[in-house]
């Protein structure tokens, strides 16, 4: 049961994809999958309806609808920078002893086929494949791995897009650098979290223009996605619906020699094995 949404931005409906070609309509028992979607236990409260419908032929052929973010908006998006060994490395940062947390604006989530928009100034667009959590329950204070482990409603595929010069020689915060329109596509679809045995041996991969910039595996994580969610569980409360991001592998365009920075016209693919694909046309804001 893979969870989408799909429609125009702003009117999409909720969906469980049955195979590529199919659908389960949702949009009478769920409004949508957000906060109350999943603090309400929709996950669990769909699956006998999917499985229902599916059985009786109750489904429907994908023609061409756009596909949104699998998630409505979220309450907040929680990024984990340097996470991957090889990318802390590229970049020529020390190894953190903590995971790097930074937030990105809610607002930039964006559907897995949507445009990317180069900012007005930029000349340091990135791109950066990864692993996106979604959480399913409320998250405070938690005990340890296991009991963070609980708190995941599902996992999707994430583009964290950055701005490299905003975040980084522009003084303050990396969040600059991080939150400007369209800089989160998010999807095609989020798997249950009991659909993914081990989020610890899944690949990542980027092309840009056909040609190969990232490939890697989340099991180089530095801090694994357990260990994430219970370390942001003692700093903030987590909200069902909420993102984190936790992190891309080596080959970002900031370690790269040329640095090669996003320009428009360029097509962006992406994939998290067992997630799906996603692809986006940059173009300049």
């Amino acid at each position: 049961m893979y969870l989408m949404r799909i429609g125009p931005r702003g009117a999409e409906k909720p969906v469980a994809r049955i195979d590529d070609d199919a659908y389960v309509d949702l949009s009478d028992v769920a409004a949508d999958f957000d906060e109350a979607f999943f603090a309400g236990g929709g996950l669990d409260r769909i699956r006998p309806v999917v499985a229902e419908r599916a059985a009786a032929g109750l489904v429907s052929g994908f023609a061409g609808e756009r596909i949104g973010a699998p998630i409505a908006r979220p309450h907040q998006i929680l990024c984990i920078g340097l996470n991957y060994r090889d990318h802390a490395e590229e970049t020529g940062a020390a190894l953190p002893a903590e995971p790097v947390m930074f937030m990105k604006d809610p607002d930039t989530v964006v559907g897995p086929f949507d445009t990317v928009l180069v900012p007005r100034g930029s000349v340091k667009t990135d791109y950066e494949v990864e692993l996106g959590v979604v959480i399913g329950q409320v998250g405070r204070y938690l005990a340890d791995e296991e009991e963070a482990a609980g708190c995941i409603a599902g996992y999707t595929v994430s583009h964290d897009v950055s701005e490299r010069e905003f975040q980084l020689e522009r003084g303050g915060q990396w969040d600059k650098g991080k939150s400007c329109e369209t800089f989160n596509p998010l999807g095609p679809f989020l798997v249950p979290a009991s659909a993914v045995p081990d989020p610890q041996a899944l690949t990542l991969t980027l092309s840009v223009n056909g040609e190969e910039r990232q490939k890697g595996s989340t099991a180089n994580m530095i801090f694994g996605v357990h260990h994430l969610v219970w370390y942001l569980s003692q700093f903030l409360v987590l909200r069902p619906g909420d993102l984190i991001n936790t992190g891309t592998p080596a080959g970002v365009a900031l370690g790269l020699p040329g640095e090669p920075y996003l320009r428009a016209g360029d097509v962006v693919e992406l994939e998290v094995g067992g997630l799906g694909v996603a692809r986006q046309r940059v173009e300049q804001a």
